[in-house]
């Protein structure tokens, strides 16, 4: 794969499927969700009917059976005409469900996966929280205690994409602190569970209307049986989880930025000054061929990234050349994406910075990726420690 980034033919009719949804599906719940921080549930769930979730769970479960490079190319997609539900898409489809049909039992991937592949519940991922960010397992907090059958969860997560509405919760806890890091253990947690609580719904920025929350568990029990690998062993779900999610935060990015390209050059041929369209004009010019190749080479790491990560075995991931791709491609592709929508605002000049139109939208959506999945100072972190072992 390396050097050749050609989609296939079914890669492409894939891509071309899932942007004509997302165009005619989701890009009209796009406004309302930014101006209200609305959640579109109806819609969300619809896509399991749709075929749009359950894009890496076999078939058997109500899946697609395909990759994580099909699974990035629908969420490339998505992100083009509305990155907030592609946003929340993500958490639910890869941070949660992804996790559990990697690390789970066979009884535990057949009991928690077809519901979140069909629509019938909503998956979020409690790592984060208040004191515990860039360091969130050397910080956690959040205890869960054995006792008989079920384990006792104290704590509370900051920050959970999907946390408002999400029916089931993939949750790190602290089970022996005096094994650091190896003393972490992941359990799928039901959100209707007695002491489990949104305490406050965050309002943010950019990606308005994925729905983002602080949640707590108060003498919650989960039953040992929700324990998702071994106890004390959830750090394997973690580091490897987070290079999936680092790959699949890139075709957000790249998302964002060839919609935020393909409304600049419209705007350039459309918009008239000086009596001709701005397009002429060799300043715009630059701005859009540094755009475009901007975009170009976002998409050839960014399909770079998602085939290295396409046979991650379960378990795997948090070192090595696996690490460094996975950090590299959402620290370029963030900061790209950020520097396309620089250019895009200037091109659209004052209808850039209105509230209301798509381009500011866009340009709103800019430090998240930054943050989000480790930060970029993280990300920086990450590439020295491998290019230095």
């Amino acid at each position: 794969m390396a050097g050749d980034f050609r989609l296939s033919e079914d890669r492409v009719a894939l891509l071309d499927a899932a942007d004509r949804y997302a165009r005619e599906k989701l890009a009209p719940l796009a406004r309302r969700m930014d101006d209200e921080e609305w959640w579109p549930d109806a819609e969300f769930r619809a896509l399991g009917r749709e075929g749009y979730l359950g894009i890496t769970v076999p078939a058997a479960l109500g899946g697609a059976d395909l990759d994580l490079f099909a699974s990035g190319l629908v969420l490339q997609a998505f992100a083009r005409w509305n990155h907030a539900l592609a946003l929340s898409w993500v958490a639910h489809e890869n941070l949660c469900m992804n996790n559990i049909l990697r690390s789970g039992t066979p009884a535990q991937v057949e009991r928690f996966v077809p519901p979140l592949c069909d629509g019938r519940a909503i998956g979020c991922l409690g790592l984060t929280e208040p004191g515990a960010g860039s360091d969130a397992l050397g910080s956690m907090a959040t205890r869960a205690v054995r006792d008989g059958d079920d384990y006792v969860v104290h704590g509370r997560k900051l920050y959970i994409t999907n946390g408002p509405v999400a029916d089931l919760c993939l949750l790190y806890a602290r089970t022996d602190p005096s094994r650091g890091t190896r003393g972490i253990t992941a359990f799928v947690v039901d959100m209707k569970s007695k002491g489990v609580t949104v305490t406050q719904k965050l309002e943010k920025m950019g990606f308005r209307g994925s729905q983002t929350a602080e949640l707590a568990f108060d003498d919650c029990r989960i039953p040992a049986a929700n324990v998702l690998g071994k106890e004390n062993e959830g750090v394997k779900c973690i580091m490897s989880g987070l290079d999936l999610e680092r790959a699949m935060i890139s075709p957000i990015c790249l998302g964002v930025a060839e919609r935020a390209l393909a409304l600049s050059i419209a705007h350039a041929k459309a918009r008239v000054q000086f009596g001709e369209p701005i397009a002429n004009f060799q300043m715009i010019q630059s701005r859009l061929a540094d755009m475009s190749t901007l975009v170009e080479t976002m998409r050839a790491y960014n399909y770079y990234c998602l085939a290295t990560m396409n046979d991650l075995p379960p378990g795997e991931g948090g070192r090595g050349e696996v690490h460094r791709i996975s950090a590299t491609s959402v620290m370029y592709c963030a900061d790209a994406m950020n520097r396309v929508l620089d250019h895009a605002v200037q091109v659209h000049g004052g209808a850039g910075y209105v509230w209301e139109t798509e381009m500011n939208r866009l340009y709103r959506s800019t430090k998240l990726l930054e943050i989000g999945a480790g930060t970029t100072e993280v990300r920086k972190l990450i590439i020295a420690k491998e290019l230095l072992a």
